[in-house]
């Protein structure tokens, strides 16, 4: 059975922009974005913690029809844990979707998928979206063990979530080999994983759960290749990075349907 599901567009600000700069590229996005693009496709921009509120005011104070994402939160309400931010604080902000696992972090910080299902958790616990990041590095693929290494991180990091959550739920596929390095998964690869990351959601749930899950693409996204990406059967939505910087690039990636 065939399965409408809502493209989800999410801009990852990374550590760039301060507040100043970041209202102007939210200013400049509303601006570029069109009420058929909005009708088409959930938009989400995730900033750093420095910029949420002014992105909420902004957002709240012109009804804009974006949704606030963070890029990353604690799995604790309280406590002291020096430097974290809690999901408390996040809803509190009427973010909407936080980014969890993403690669940068595992690898840059440390983060186990145990970790991450505890940020599953409390994400889902507050009310809102994880984006729940998986993907294998060059050495993986190049051994053939990408589904495996997909699959383990998926069944470790979604411990103890149950369907109803599972078909609410963000996976973000993002081969780790193609961040930040220009390049970009093949179409067939892209599929490949993603069919098989919503065939492990079936297997775990039901095919309603499978159904109901949007899967994005990540790595290297850029307007050129947003429409081939989208064309994909399993492809959901795309989670851009360096070019969500860009309010012009990142409006031409929303619009991909209107090219090809």
């Amino acid at each position: 059975m065939s399965v409408e599901r809502r493209p989800l567009i999410s801009g990852n600000w990374k550590m760039h922009h301060n507040h100043f700069e970041a209202i102007r590229t939210i200013q400049r996005l509303a601006y570029n974005l069109s009420s058929a693009d909005h009708d088409a496709v959930d938009v989400s921009v995730h900033p750093p913690f420095t910029d949420l509120r002014s992105i909420q005011t902004v957002l709240e104070a012109d009804d804009i029809p974006i949704a606030l994402g963070a890029q990353h939160c604690h799995w604790e309400e309280s406590g002291s844990f020096t430097g974290e931010v809690s999901p408390t604080m996040l809803a509190k902000l009427n973010v909407s979707l936080v980014i969890v696992g993403h690669s940068e972090r595992r690898q840059n910080f440390g983060e186990s998928d145990e970790d991450v299902n505890r940020k599953v958790q409390a994400v889902l616990a507050q009310g809102m979206t994880p984006i729940v990041c998986v993907g294998e590095t060059l050495e993986e693929r190049e051994a053939g063990s990408t589904l495996d290494r997909v699959a383990d991180q998926l069944s470790r990091s979604l411990t103890g979530v149950n369907r109803s959550q599972a078909s609410s739920l963000v996976v973000a596929y993002e081969p780790i080999w193609a961040i930040g390095t220009g390049r970009t998964a093949t179409p067939e690869d892209a599929q490949e994983v993603c069919s098989a990351i919503r065939r492990q959601v079936g297997e775990f749930w039901d095919a309603e759960a499978a159904g109901g899950l949007r899967i994005q693409y990540g790595g290297s996204v850029k307007p050129v290749s947003a429409p081939d990406l989208m064309r994909l059967q399993d492809v959901d939505g795309l989670l851009v990075g360096g070019a969500s910087l860009d309010p012009d690039e990142f409006a031409r990636i929303v619009a991909y349907r209107l090219v090809g």
